[in-house]
């Protein structure tokens, strides 16, 4: 097992724990980053080649997200080794196994995340009652359908945008990454003008700089298709879309996709990060020499968050849209102010943004003073 604790500074992590049930090939972890501000929401994320630090990282990102957003909750983070795609029957068995066995650690909050949605949440949640990210039958926000993350960085992208020249009318965007974070928001850009030229998925890339047709990507991929069946446009391998040349930028898939080895591949103006920790720190530090805006992973995809808190709260999905779109242009609108007057990577404007408001929960905590 690769420790997490090497990770460790002064904000977290607080627990690991790691979950293993052999006689139903169970492998699990659960990182508690933070809980400060509250118990902690971050996503089950479920896939064959996860690890403890990829965990960890994404406690990490979570922590830093859900303080950058202004919701009463830390951080944390869960994996499951395994293929999503695996028989229902067994990945319920699974699923249910590892919430049950983590049914006394209140501090954590499941979520929905890569590999798993809303009916994992309703396993979980049958199994201890805490979970956010239900289907609405048992009264929650359907995330994913509604493209909560999407929609926060459609508005991300209306602050972002003018920051770097650009007008997201007519602003051609690549995708890396079609599912439910990477459709919605090219959906939500098209409705502002703006065209998709690339996208790709775990099968290819497809591209035309004309523009696709995101209505007939959306209808390919939730037919259990690819971009890549598409009749239009010119298809290529899956890194590919690195090279697109384009306005906005958007990965939407897997951490480190993009890194020292292929930064210079990246050919546009704006990055809006709509997965966390996407890009390696020496790829976003070359991106800001060259002049292209990097807005990071937690200011500018804590969409998904913002409304599974809202969701957990007892409120609904408008209530949830609209706390979305208010906090991540006030956020997005912050980072890159500071970014500019500080001379600093926007990225470290919005970690001493964050941080600060760990830290200030911090001290109120019985053994949390700083």
């Amino acid at each position: 097992m690769r420790d997490a604790m090497p990770h460790a500074d002064e904000l977290g992590p607080t627990k690991l724990i790691r979950v293993r049930e052999p006689g139903i090939g169970l492998d699990a972890a659960l990182v508690l980053d933070n809980v400060a501000r509250g118990p902690a929401i971050g996503g089950l994320r479920m896939a064959p080649d996860v690890s403890i630090e990829e965990c960890a990282r994404l406690a990490r990102a979570m922590t830093l997200k859900n303080a950058a957003a202004g919701i009463p909750h830390g951080g944390g983070k869960s994996v499951l080794w395994g293929d999503p795609r695996m028989p229902r029957e067994r990945k319920e068995k699974m699923i249910r196994a590892f919430a049950f066995a983590l049914r006394n650690e209140t501090d954590y909050i499941f979520g929905p995340d890569m590999g798993t949605d809303e009916i994992a949440m309703a396993w979980v949640h049958d199994e201890i009652g805490r979970a956010a990210g239900l289907p609405a039958a048992l009264g929650g926000i359907p995330l994913d359908e509604i493209g909560a993350t999407g929609w926060g960085l459609a508005h991300c992208a209306e602050v972002a945008a003018p920051a770097c020249g650009l007008k997201l009318a007519g602003a051609r965007v690549a995708v890396q990454g079609f599912g439910a974070v990477g459709r919605h928001a090219a959906r939500f850009l098209a409705e502002r003008g703006a065209r998709l030229v690339a996208a790709s998925d775990s099968r290819g890339t497809i591209a035309d700089p004309a523009g696709l047709d995101v209505a007939e990507l959306t209808r390919l991929k939730l037919a259990g298709g690819s971009v890549c069946d598409s009749a239009r446009g010119t298809k290529l391998p899956g890194d590919a879309v690195i090279g697109i040349e384009c306005d906005i930028w958007i990965p939407a898939a897997r951490p480190d996709v993009v890194h020292e080895g292929n930064v210079a591949q990246l050919r546009t103006r704006l990055v809006l990060q709509g997965a966390n920790i996407p890009f390696t720190e020496g790829a976003e530090r070359a991106l800001h020499q060259r002049g292209v805006l990097v807005v990071p992973d937690f200011i500018a995809n804590a969409g998904g968050v913002i409304c599974a808190a809202t969701e957990y709260r007892g409120a609904g999905e408008a209530q949830a849209m609209t706390e979305i779109a208010e906090r991540i242009r006030a956020n997005t609108r912050a980072v890159l102010e500071a970014a500019q007057h500080e001379r600093i990577l926007p990225r470290q404007a919005a970690l001493e943004l964050a941080t600060q408001r760990v830290r200030l929960a911090m001290q109120t905590r019985r053994f949390g003073g700083l």
